[in-house]
Formats: C-alpha cells, sequence, structure tokens
C-alpha cells in the first residue's frame, strides 16, 4: 500500500525556517516524482514544488523560488522541503503526493498526482 506521511509543521515567527518531510512507503522514489502543496484557509490547493523521480530534476512556484528547496533522501525514502523566510502567506496545510512516471521532469498540476498524504499545518505568525 501506497503510504506519504508529512512532518514537520508547526508555527513559525515571520523569517523564520522550517523544514517538512514525507516519508514514502510501499514504492521506490526511483519511480515516482513527488509534489509539495499548500492550501490556505478558503483557498484552492495550489503546487508550490516538486522533484523528478531519484531527485534529477526539480521546479518550484515563483512564490517560493529562493527561499524553499526540495531535496530526496533515497536511502531513507523521504522527501523534504526546507523553507527559509518564511511569511504569512505561506501559512497554510502542506501536503506531499506522489506519482508513478518514467519522465525526467515532474508535473506541476495537481490532477496528475495519484497519491496523497494527510498533511501537516505550517502558520508563520508572530
Amino acid at each position: 500500500q501506497r503510504q506519504l506521511v508529512e512532518s514537520g509543521g508547526g508555527l513559525v515567527q515571520p523569517g523564520g525556517p522550517l523544514r517538512l518531510s514525507c516519508a514514502v512507503s510501499g514504492f521506490t522514489l526511483d519511480l515516482y516524482a513527488i509534489g509539495w502543496f499548500r492550501q490556505a484557509p478558503g483557498k484552492e490547493r495550489e503546487w508550490i514544488s516538486c522533484i523528478s523521480r531519484s531527485g534529477g530534476s526539480t521546479n518550484y512556484a515563483d512564490s517560493v523560488k529562493g527561499r524553499f528547496t526540495i531535496s530526496t533522501d533515497n536511502a531513507k525514502n523521504t522527501v523534504d522541503l526546507k523553507m527559509n523566510g518564511l511569511k504569512p502567506e505561506d501559512t497554510g496545510v502542506y501536503y506531499c503526493a506522489a506519482i508513478l512516471t518514467f519522465s525526467s521532469t515532474c508535473p506541476t498540476i495537481r490532477s496528475r498526482y495519484n497519491y496523497w498524504g494527510q498533511g501537516t499545518q505550517v502558520t508563520v505568525s508572530s
């Protein structure tokens, strides 16, 4: 059974860092691309970053480019999202998702992803 479990969320002050982790089980990251999404209160779930299978390529939404870094640890079967310079508008529930793919890139469209975690809350506030 393919499962994704997010962790690392919490309350952080503006400008602070936070590191989210997505632990996957039931599949390996060499065949799946992983995406990170977030959903702010009252808003649609939006894509923010993704990494291709085996970590070959990454992509970021303009809103987080230069502040967030996505990385894969194949040995641990985890995908981390390192967030720096957090802003109040980064507040939301963060989800990781997976798609089986043979592409060397990762999709940015939510509907392309088949498997989802339950999400972890990130609140940026002073």
